[in-house]
């Protein structure tokens, strides 16, 4: 009887470890299959951009004299008559703009924005059967999901990699000094070059614009969020640059408990935790703290960092405006006058 257990029980083991081993396979083959089902269809987007620079008067004895820099990222297309979405660190200074696709074809290309606070950049290419990046909603990116980013490091052709969305309203200082607010943070590895691609989730929705990685440490790259880079292309199509008003927090967004909401009679259950407040910025100049939270702006309701930058226009720069606050849970308003975001 006794021995008849031990042959019954032995047998359960190996069928469940060979269950386990076929649900392992096919989870692998699961996210196999989607890694490369994204990459059949974002790629084709992707594209690897080539720039040169002068640099006038490198040398003191010779100030007339400039010499020729080159360099290298990525960007992806999001119209079909040949919009592209980068970094403006990618295309900054460039005196000229190459712009190589995934299939090998080659076209000169023209800058049609630039947002340096932002770090993002539309440059323009004129092609026939261009494929587009579907842009995705940056809004509802969850902690742990799944992270692919597709960019040229290096000018090598559409290199992949992959990770999990490590966190979400990080902010992060651009290459101009300004703070970028609700910054993607990924563990999908970026090289240079990597800098202006997108960051696609598991459906192939471009949910980031790849743009730094955090030198000192492993595997904390960022992206801009798609979002906020939608918020500011017309401007950039239209006009060459934007204008928004600026108060100068870094923040992230966060919930409110249901009894805080309802004791300060609330008509939401976010806002945005702020991190960092810019020395000298209307933020200062206003009394706003780190630990306070912000959940209304001229008597609207604030939910997250997407919505006070839409309410940030150019039309409040110089403007007297209200700021709802939560500190220590209790509710009060305070006025702040935006800046511009260039100043």
């Amino acid at each position: 009887m006794f021995r008849n257990l031990r042959m019954l029980n032995h047998d359960n083991f190996a069928m469940n470890l060979k269950h386990n081993y076929e649900s392992d396979e096919q989870l692998l083959d699961a996210y196999s299959h989607a890694v490369v089902r994204v990459v059949e269809t974002v790629s084709p987007a992707v594209v690897n951009i080539d720039v040169k620079r002068r640099i006038p008067g490198y040398r003191p004895s010779f100030p007339s004299i400039s010499r020729e820099i080159q360099g290298n990222g990525s960007g992806f297309i999001f119209t079909p008559d040949g919009y592209i979405l980068t970094n403006s660190h990618v295309v900054e200074g460039a005196s000229q703009i190459q712009v190589t696709l995934a299939d090998g074809r080659n076209y000169a290309a023209s800058l049609v924005g630039d947002d340096p606070d932002m770090d993002v950049a539309i440059i323009r290419i004129h092609g026939d059967n261009l494929t587009v990046a579907r842009l995705g909603d940056s809004q509802t990116v969850k902690v742990g999901q799944l992270a692919i980013a597709i960019g040229h490091p290096y000018g090598f052709q559409t290199t992949v990699t992959t990770g999990v969305i490590s966190a979400v309203g990080r902010s992060f200082r651009s290459a101009s000094g300004k703070l970028i607010d609700n910054i993607i943070q990924t563990d999908a590895a970026l090289n240079p070059g990597n800098s202006g691609g997108p960051l696609v989730t598991s459906t192939g929705e471009v949910i980031g614009i790849n743009t730094a990685v955090a030198i000192a440490a492993q595997g904390i790259c960022f992206a801009i969020p798609i979002n906020s880079a939608k918020n500011i292309i017309p401007a950039l199509m239209r006009h060459g640059k934007t204008q928004r008003a600026y108060i100068g927090i870094g923040g992230q967004n966060v919930q409110v408990s249901r009894r805080i909401m309802l004791f300060n009679e609330l008509v939401s259950d976010a806002g945005i935790f702020i991190m960092y407040v810019e020395p000298n910025s209307p933020a200062a100049n206003a009394g706003l703290r780190e630990g306070d939270v912000i959940v209304g702006f001229n008597r609207k309701p604030v939910r997250n960092m997407d919505e006070l930058q839409k309410m940030l226009t150019p039309d409040q720069i110089g403007v007297r405006s209200q700021l709802t606050i939560l500190r220590n849970h209790q509710k009060f308003t305070t006025d702040i006058i935006p800046i511009p975001a260039s100043n």
